[in-house]
């Protein structure tokens, strides 16, 4: 674009109106009210999500279950404190300091995580609907500048300009869902499945840490979870 003369060649505002304009607008028809209003942080939340080293987090829980045995409920509640940025994590922690049964608090952390799921799994559909609508809005923007172009041949002065709507709004539906809308929700959907593995590690670590379990068993627990790469060997 700017070998090839000024890159504000490739400005057309009413191409732009059409294909982000009409983007929004269609994408928004196909989800509810509801949806629209929990979709924005949860979107935010999974773009800015940093991933975790699975290995990590499973020596992590075992080194808090290992504290857990040796100073009971006094230093898992010091622990929990210094886990406020893994809400997840935090919470359990902290269900099972209040004396909720292990059973409780599977359930109660089990739902949490299919409504976290759900709604970003909502998320990537909308940047994956929005990806399908795109290039719709292209053609369509296309097929307009056609129509205005054929319509006034008998004036070369607007040929010119239905001809750049005709040509960008394609262009501008290509841009926005081949290089912006897919690629971001294949990084929402992979950070999706990154914190589903996360929060169940921690489920597993929190249960054992209820039930009193031996932080060996834990160890064996969280190795059953983690792919062959990821295996911890914390008592070897």
């Amino acid at each position: 674009m700017i070998y090839g003369g000024s890159p504000l060649d490739f400005l057309n505002p009413p191409s732009l109106l059409i294909v982000f304009g009409g983007t929004i607008a269609i994408t928004a028809v196909s989800f509810s009210l509801k949806d629209l209003k929990q979709i924005p942080a949860a979107l935010w939340r999974l773009m800015a999500y940093t991933t975790h080293n699975p290995q990590e987090v499973g020596v992590t829980m075992i080194q808090i279950s290992e504290k857990a045995r040796g100073g009971g409920v006094i230093a898992l509640e010091k622990i929990s404190k210094s886990f406020s940025n893994e809400p997840f994590l935090k919470k359990g922690l902290d269900l099972t300091v209040d004396g909720a049964s292990p059973d409780d608090i599977e359930q109660i952390l089990k739902q949490e995580i299919y409504s976290t799921a759900s709604i970003q799994s909502k998320s990537v559909d909308l940047l994956r609907r929005s990806a399908e609508v795109a290039p719709a809005m292209g053609l369509i923007g296309t097929l307009v500048g056609l129509v205005q172009m054929l319509g006034n041949l008998s004036d070369p002065s607007t040929i010119g300009p239905a001809m750049a709507v005709a040509l960008l709004t394609t262009f501008y539906g290509a841009i926005l869902a081949h290089m912006v809308l897919v690629p971001l929700a294949t990084k929402a959907e992979r950070n999706s499945h990154n914190e589903s593995t996360l929060n169940l590690l921690y489920l597993t670590g929190i249960l054992s840490i209820g039930r009193e379990e031996n932080p060996r068993r834990l160890e064996m627990q969280l190795n059953a979870m983690l792919p062959q790469t990821n295996r911890i060997s914390y008592y070897d």
